[in-house]
């Protein structure tokens, strides 16, 4: 199948490792030009490397607090320097805080709403100038949270499934120009993230993390964790010209762990 991609530009925000490093990886491999988005510049310097070796399209970077509005700006005005036009926006942020309702302060809360709701909105209303130009793909990544609270992460649970809305909304109000909105949400992938979490659950329960690895794995139809190229391929099919009519959809890439229909 083709996708469409080669010579397209895509921005992929939190792109220095996990799941967003996968993602720029498989456009890269696709002959995208991909500007790669994070706090820690040291490590984009390595990935732009790494990824610049694996593909055709052009890898570059810039450091971005996606909680501080001036240095999205930043971005986008890099965006416009070195591309002139923006064909896809991946949304992605690290998960907050572990934690229950009673042990999360108000701090946490507006952090957290900053990171993983308000980042998103603010990265859209930047880009959407160059992204209205010829039409595009906004994909926002969430969680499987969207679907079935997962114990233990409140800030998650209440801000990951406000992203649906928000995709929900923007795929009707932006369709008139061509810009299609979805949202995919990860189950248990290996990640850092995922490997914390599991760290957190050992030392609460008093297991080893290989137990915990064990049982989470139990819960899962296909009994294994899944992999962030497998992840990565799903978001790329989306943002890619092989997806014309699919907006204002969730997914889910679980493995089958969730329950709900």
């Amino acid at each position: 199948m083709e996708l469409g991609l080669k010579g397209k530009t895509a921005l992929v925000i939190a792109s220095s490792q996990g799941l967003g490093k996968a993602i720029a990886k498989v456009f890269v491999q696709e002959g995208t030009n991909v500007l790669l988005a994070s706090r820690n510049e040291e490590q984009l310097k390595s990935v732009k490397e790494e990824l610049s070796k694996v593909g055709t399209g052009k890898v570059d970077f810039i450091g971005c607090d996606i909680t501080d509005p001036g240095q999205i700006r930043a971005v986008v005005d890099k965006l416009n320097r070195e591309y002139g036009s923006l064909d896809i926006l991946i949304n992605n942020a690290g998960g907050p805080p572990a934690g229950g309702f009673e042990e999360i302060s108000d701090e946490q809360w507006q952090n957290a709403f900053e990171l993983n709701l308000l980042s998103y909105i603010r990265i859209i209303r930047e880009c959407l100038p160059l992204l209205k130009q010829n039409g595009g793909k906004i994909i926002n990544i969430a969680s499987s949270s969207i679907k079935e609270p997962i114990p233990g992460l409140i800030l998650s649970n209440t801000f990951r499934t406000g992203i649906v809305g928000l995709s929900k909304s923007l795929s009707m109000e932006l369709a008139k120009y061509n810009i299609l909105v979805n949202t995919v949400g990860p189950g248990r992938i290996a990640t850092d993230r995922v490997k914390h979490l599991d760290e957190i659950n050992a030392e609460k329960n008093n297991k080893s993390i290989e137990e915990v690895e064990e049982m989470e794995k139990q819960t899962i139809p296909l009994k294994r964790y899944g992999k962030p190229e497998e992840f990565a391929n799903i978001v790329v099919f989306l943002a890619s010209a092989a997806n014309s009519y699919v907006t204002g959809s969730s997914f889910l890439v679980d493995g089958g762990k969730i329950k709900s229909i």
